[in-house]
Formats: structure tokens, sequence, C-alpha cells
């Protein structure tokens, strides 16, 4: 774009092209760095960089104000005006909007807004592809060969509203996969991380725990369905739990539809949903985990609003010490339910449990138990106890007097994450952990293992 290139100067363009009565324009930059390998080779790696721009009007009614909302990537100078008028023609002809506040104020202007985007390139792997290289050929020795990707993007996000926010927050974003398998491919083992740099991730420790694995599933042993003891690994806690903040608005559990919802009316706030003292917390400042300090609402929806994008955020405990403290609300269904206010932050984490490492956990099972790699294809059976069901991937093992003797089959599990917490007796060390299933849209996240006493394999699955 020629007069109006930089991310500030479209954001105030859009804001100075706006006749409506109030104007939100979001301008995320982002750009993405990658590397896949297989076979102990790479294979593929790339960069991109991309635009989009939202723009959000809202008019003023007699029955109350209407917003429309339309985004587009690659906008040119040309475009740029066409884009904001289509977003005032859509709030014109929209009923007015249920969720309508006044537009934030009052808000300062972030550092740097003026200051051109953060960028990701190739240069984030500059430590890691050396690493991955001596892993490769560590694998290559032992008789293994490793799959995956690494993925790193950076997205700056600049907001600007016609009420005279003017702010800006620079997310990055990065994810390894790393998948062993034997040379005949009929065993497999998965590790996941997730990073903010690729400074912190350890190939070599990730190739180590995996060849531990694929070890461990030399000796095959069939299982039938049940209830078992089972060790849940932090990333297969994050997924469940995830699932479980979503399923978290205040709203629907005040309509009776949800898990959280009171028996006769009102919700479950100040209930103990555990008898070990967890706390599950979101903070946009948690360290390693920081996300946007403010909402970033690109539509609105049961837990989200685009009347309330600038809000400023801070921690919120969702669970404190093992009773649920709150439930996801924006401005509007705060004031519809009487609840706090309590927007939606995008991280996650579950602590209050002990030191103990996973293998500390294994070794503490006396009995015979269960121990899960990760979970996937979780899907939603029934909003009103949030049953899941789902199932386990890439390596489920058989524990017996504190070691693990062998690789069992894959099962079906019937589960709700909810009934999960009230049923743990333990809980071991935070540690920031990937979700397999959400990973794509959900990646900063703070798990321990748990310890279920009778978790529910309903059925066996032939599946990976």
């Amino acid at each position: 774009m020629s007069r109006v290139s930089k991310p500030y100067e479209i954001v105030e363009r859009a804001l100075e092209l706006s006749t409506a009565d109030g104007c939100v324009v979001i301008a995320d930059e982002e750009s993405s760095a990658n590397l896949r390998w297989a076979g102990n080779a790479l294979t593929t790696n790339g960069v991109t960089r991309g635009r989009t721009l939202t723009v959000i009007a809202t008019v003023d009614g007699s029955e109350g104000a209407a917003s429309g909302v339309v985004s587009r990537s690659a906008v040119t100078a040309a475009d740029l005006e066409p884009l904001v008028r289509a977003a005032e023609a859509a709030a014109r002809g929209a009923g007015p909007a249920e969720d309508a506040q006044p537009l934030v104020t009052g808000v300062p202007v972030s550092p740097g807004f003026t200051d051109a985007p953060a960028e990701t390139g190739s240069d984030v792997f500059a430590a890691f592809a050396p690493a991955l290289g001596d892993a490769f050929a560590r694998a290559r020795s032992g008789g293994r060969e490793l799959y995956g990707f690494a993925h790193h993007e950076m997205t700056s996000t600049y907001m600007g509203t016609s009420t005279g926010l003017r702010l800006r927050h620079d997310q990055p974003n990065g994810t390894l996969e790393l998948n062993a398998k034997s040379p005949d491919r009929s065993r497999s083992a998965w590790a996941g991380r997730s990073t903010r740099d690729f400074k912190d991730v350890d190939p070599a420790g990730m190739d180590a725990e995996l060849a531990q694995r694929l070890g461990w599933a030399e000796r095959r042993i069939e299982l039938p369905a049940g209830r078992y003891e089972t060790l849940l690994p932090p990333t297969a806690v994050a997924d469940l739990l995830i699932y479980q903040l979503w399923s978290g608005t205040a709203r629907d559990a005040v309509e009776g539809r949800t898990v959280f919802s009171k028996p006769g009316g009102g919700t479950r706030i100040g209930e103990t949903l555990s008898p070990l003292p967890l706390t599950l917390h979101s903070d946009p400042r948690a360290a390693g985990l920081e996300s946007a300090p403010f909402v970033i609402a690109h539509s609105s929806g049961d837990g989200a609003s685009v009347f309330d994008n600038g809000l400023p955020l801070g921690r919120t405990d969702w669970i404190r010490d093992g009773r649920l403290e709150q439930l996801t609300t924006t401005r509007h269904t705060a004031g519809q339910t009487g609840l706090p206010l309590a927007p939606a932050i995008d991280n996650l984490l579950l602590e209050g449990g002990g030191e103990q490492s996973l293998d500390d956990m294994v070794a503490a099972t006396t009995g015979r138990g269960l121990l899960l790699t990760c979970m996937w294809y979780i899907r939603e059976v029934d909003p009103a106890t949030l049953l899941l069901t789902g199932l386990t991937r890439d390596g489920v093992y058989l524990v017996e007097g504190g070691e693990v003797v062998g690789e069992v089959n894959n099962f079906r599990f019937n589960e709700s994450p909810v009934d999960l917490l009230s049923r743990a007796t333990e809980a071991g060390r935070t540690e920031k952990t990937l979700p397999r299933e959400w990973g794509d849209w959900f990646t900063r996240a703070a798990m321990p293992a748990l310890r279920i006493p009778d978790f529910n394999m309903s059925s066996v699955s032939r599946g990976v």
C-alpha cells in the first residue's frame, strides 16, 4: 500500500474514512516460518507473511446499537474505503446487537503503536536446526526414524477505535511436534512442545524420551475395555481442561445448558470441584505463556463481544483451591447474569499439585495402571455433564509395580473433565505443555500430570 503502508497508518486511515457512530479497526500483521522432516531428514522449509484487516462498525438506533464486521486479507489502498463501507452497510442492515455496549474508552496508547510490526523468519531456528540434525544422527544410529515439524509465527496486532484506543500486542507462537517410528512402522511415539522462540526446546531430550517409549513398545499386551488407574500426562490434561474452559460461559450455565448449571437455577460457582487444592487460572502476564493483555475480538460469540475490544485483562481464577470461582463473561453477559466481568484470556494454567514428575508418578504406582501419551479426536457427547469421547494415540503403556512393562492397545474413552477433577487423587508438577488435539488453536498451557483411579476406557480402538 503506497500512502498507508504501515499498520498504524492503515488503522488511522480506516478510522478517518468511517462515518458510523462507532468504529473499531484491527490490523493483524502475520509472519511465519516452518521446518518439516521425515525419515531423519529435512524435507521442506518456508517463510510466509500476510496482513488481515478487520473493521467493526457500530450504528446507533432507537432500539439499540447494531454492529457490522468485515475482515479481509491482502488489503490494498484501493480496498480500504470499500472495506469500511461494507462494514457500515452490514451494521445498518442488521438488527440491534444483543451484546451492544458503549465502546471502551480511557485506555492509554500502547508503546510502539507507530513502530513496524515484529517479524519472524528462518533465523528463529538458528540454534534449533543444528540440534535437530544431531537428533537425526542419534536416531539413525539407534534404528529410529524421526518425523515432524516446527512452526513459528509472530502476529503484531494494532487496534484503534473511534473512542481513542490505540493498542498494540506482539504475539509469538511456536510449536514442535516430533514422532519416532521403528523402521517397520509397527511402533510409534509422539512428543510435542510449545515455545515462544525455540530457545527452550531440546530435540535431543525429546528423542531420548521417544527412544524409551519405542523400547517399551517392544512388548505388546492386549487389554480389554474397562476402568483403569490412569496417569494423564500434561498434554492430555491440557486438552481436557481447554475444552472445559471453552464450555464455561456464564450465560449458558445460568440458562441451564451446561455442566456448570445448578439444578433448580443459577450456577455452580462456589462448589468444590476437586478434593485437591488445584487452581485453574488464566493470566496474560504468566511467564513464558504471555498473551494479549486486552480483549481482541474479531467477532461476537458465546464468550466474546466486539464491543469489548480493548478491555484490559488481568489474572482470572476459574477454579481456586478446588472450588469453582468464575465463568467466562463479556460486559453484556456479566450484566445479564449478575456475575463479575471475566473475559476470555488466551492461556490456561493448572497449579497446586506436588513436585512429582511424571516419572515419579509412574514409580509410585503400586498396582497396575496405564500411562497415556496423548489424546485426539475429542468430541462432546453430553453438554449437561461435559461428557467427552476421544481416542488415545501414539502409545498407551502398562505400569506394574512402579515400572512400565509394555505397550497396550489403544482405547476410546468416555470422560468428563469436571468429573475427572473430582476423582483425581494426585497431581504432579506443573509444566508448559502442548495440547495435541487443540494445538492448532490453543498453545499456551501449563499443566500437571493427574492420577485418575478409575479412568473409563469404554472400548478398544484399533487406530494408531
